[in-house]
């Protein structure tokens, strides 16, 4: 960007970082690594190397990272509590471990056996990804894998299966790591197409909408654990965003011509949540009226209503329920088809954009930029403060109270994707870097 002066001023600060002693009791560590060990490797990639306090420093935090993996069976306590592992013989990983955090490793760890030479980081995260390629099928929905695992027992036996929060990045980094394998590795292009198959069998429905457009979401599963029955959630949040830029991408590295189409209407999705609130920014999580098994979902305002209320197929709603239903609607403001909102918030987040981006990159489509700078300028009306972006409250109010927070994400993802969006194709190309 030729923000020259202020990447000098970064790299002086990252200088008297000392990453070795950290400052927290509890190191988190998928978060450290995907936002500073992959920031410091990034930084050092873009500018050739010139600067080699970046990859010192990646090497400490690294060195620091390895060390949560120090457990029996080399699983890593993903909640690592450093100080205790210190005194005690050994660490043990947690009985309790959500599926991002164990699956989203690989990528930063692959990356940094590749430019040190040290392959003792890559071994690291392919020993979780041999577990989960050996579970992939031994799931209640094969080919997915459930939000939990027990590092400890090397079992999957939650009954909670999405695509969003808490599980999202372990399907993005199948296909980005097969890619920055330089596709050495059949291995990462089996577990995404089993978990591409196993999305598309049971996750995805489509929405129902008043303008008829062909709009495709992922809903979550659970299982009643009495009955065993399957239980169908037909919620979305801007976390799952990511699906049409992952599925876009596999589709181009995996030869997957007929999972384009479906990439862009996951992404329409996305575009429509936007442009559906009166502030043109989607919130966190809401649930849709939508069809699943269905090629298209027509708009029927009777099904809106039985789904907001709850009410069962085939049975006439009463007068008395149907006023309560109108009520409900007027007294949360749900737009058609929306059911509930159950996170009005907006926190800065990218993958709303990623997606847009990737797929625009893939397409050359006009339109992805013409949603993207919409949503930038509706972005930038509603959370530019004094001193950098602000989460917001509410979504459905154009009047929203900011809260007093901003992700680093905003910085390292989201202005990224936006960016780049409106750059030359050529720049961080696709073909040739891994974002």
């Amino acid at each position: 960007m030729g923000l020259d002066e202020e990447f000098e001023a970064a790299l002086e600060a990252v200088r008297h970082i000392d990453f070795s002693t950290p400052k927290v009791p509890t190191v988190h560590v998928s978060e450290i690594t995907i936002r500073h060990l992959g920031g410091l490797m990034s930084a050092y990639g873009l500018t050739e190397g010139k600067h080699p306090i970046l990859l010192e420093k990646a090497q400490e935090l690294g060195e620091l990272l390895y060390r949560a993996f120090d457990t029996p069976n080399r699983m890593p306590q993903v909640r690592w509590q450093w100080i205790r592992s210190l005194f005690e013989s050994s660490t043990y990983p947690s009985e309790r471990t959500l599926l991002a955090e164990i699956g989203s490793l690989s990528l930063e760890f692959t990356r940094l056996s590749q430019i040190t030479g040290d392959p003792k980081y890559f071994d690291a995260v392919q020993r979780i990804t041999d577990n989960l390629h050996r579970t992939q099928n031994q799931t209640r929905l094969p080919g997915l894998w459930p939000l939990s695992f027990d590092a400890r027992a090397l079992r999957f036996s939650d009954s909670y299966f999405t695509a969003g929060g808490m599980a999202d990045s372990t399907y993005e980094y199948l296909v980005k790591e097969y890619i920055l394998l330089g596709a050495q590795s059949d291995q990462y292009r089996d577990m995404y197409i089993s978990a591409m198959e196993g999305i598309k069998k049971h996750l995805l429905f489509h929405g129902m909408n008043k303008g008829k457009e062909d709009i495709i979401f992922a809903g979550n599963i659970q299982f009643d654990p009495e009955s065993g029955q399957e239980i169908f959630e037909y919620q979305t949040e801007h976390l799952k965003c990511f699906l049409g830029g992952m599925v876009a991408l596999g589709s181009r590295a995996f030869g997957r011509s007929d999972d384009l189409p479906i990439a862009q209407k996951l992404v329409n999705g996305c575009i429509w949540a936007y442009d559906l609130m009166p502030t043109g920014i989607m919130p966190e999580t809401l649930y849709i009226s939508g069809c699943r098994n269905s090629d298209r979902c027509e708009w029927e305002e009777e099904k809106w209503l039985r789904d907001i209320f709850g009410w069962p197929d085939g049975e006439q709603m009463p007068t008395n329920i149907r006023e309560a239903t109108r009520l409900i609607i007027q007294h949360h403001r749900l737009q058609p088809p929306i059911l509930e909102v159950t996170n009005p918030k907006y926190y800065l987040r990218p993958e709303a954009i990623e997606s847009i981006f990737i797929l625009y990159r893939i397409t050359g489509e006009k339109s992805l930029q013409d949603a993207a700078w919409r949503m930038f300028h509706n972005i930038e009306q509603y959370t530019k403060v004094k001193y950098g972006h602000a989460s917001l409250k509410d979504t459905r109010d154009t009047r929203t109270a900011r809260l007093d927070g901003m992700e680093s994400f905003w910085l390292s993802e989201t202005l990224k994707y936006f960016y780049l969006i409106f750059s030359d194709s050529n720049l961080i190309s696709l073909d040739d870097y891994v974002l």
